[in-house]
């Protein structure tokens, strides 16, 4: 059913962020995965343009370097329910989200992966050969693992069930930084630095333990919206 799912990645250069634009062919129903605030008169204009139905808004977490445009573009298409992590207990979201649950629009289904470690809320969706990761598995990295309820441990294990799929899935992460767009499970297995396939627990804890990356700028200022769906925390 490749030839009826139409899948668009676009990109926020401000925050590095991925968001997915994905619908089925046949009944224009539609999804949208890590939308950003600032890219949301873009995303609203190929929704018109394609002629869509949003019947969904999904982040994969709480985000900590951009405020989601869910709360935005609920507002425009009042019928599109909101979900991510029931873990995150995020204030208007009308699907919390658990492992094994399906998702389905037009004849497409998105199936929930748990995938936490980055942050305790990650989530990860899996359609047809596609897998998107959020922050879980970035191209040759992974997320770091120092705030937001992160543990290395579990970001471990969430990535091992994730090389569980089949090594031509595609992988389309939340984030990069290089200009990279995609690889596969079987790359990423061979390939990412931080964690290839036969890599330890306690190596990659120390990894990522010694990372020392500068906090994210706004941090703060994201977290206070995203825990609201992305209204605005004085509203």
């Amino acid at each position: 059913m490749h030839d009826t799912l139409t899948c668009l990645q676009l990109f926020d250069p401000t925050s590095s962020t991925y968001t997915y634009l994905l619908w089925d062919q046949k009944t224009r129903a539609a999804v949208i995965i890590d939308p950003v605030d600032t890219q949301c008169a873009r995303d609203l204009d190929l929704i018109k343009q394609f002629d869509l139905t949003l019947d969904y808004i999904l982040d994969t977490h709480v985000h900590g370097d951009h405020i989601t445009a869910a709360a935005q573009l609920k507002a425009v298409h009042p019928g599109a329910r909101y979900g991510m992590s029931a873990t995150a207990k995020v204030q208007n979201q009308d699907l919390p989200l658990q492992e094994g649950e399906k998702i389905s629009f037009g004849t497409q289904t998105l199936t929930v992966i748990a995938t936490p470690g980055h942050t305790d809320t990650c989530l990860s969706f899996h359609c047809q050969n596609y897998v998107f990761t959020g922050d879980t598995l970035l191209i040759g990295g992974c997320g770091r693992t120092d705030f937001q309820g992160g543990n290395p441990e579990t970001l471990f294990d969430s990535i091992q069930k994730l090389y569980q799929l089949q090594g031509d899935t595609i992988v389309y992460p939340g984030h990069d930084y290089r200009g990279l767009t995609r690889s596969t499970i079987a790359w990423e297995k061979r390939f990412n630095k931080r964690i290839p396939a036969g890599q330890t627990k306690a190596g990659f804890k120390e990894i990522m333990d010694n990372l020392n990356l500068a906090t994210p700028k706004k941090l703060d200022e994201a977290q206070k919206w995203n825990v609201l769906g992305g209204r605005s925390p004085a509203a």
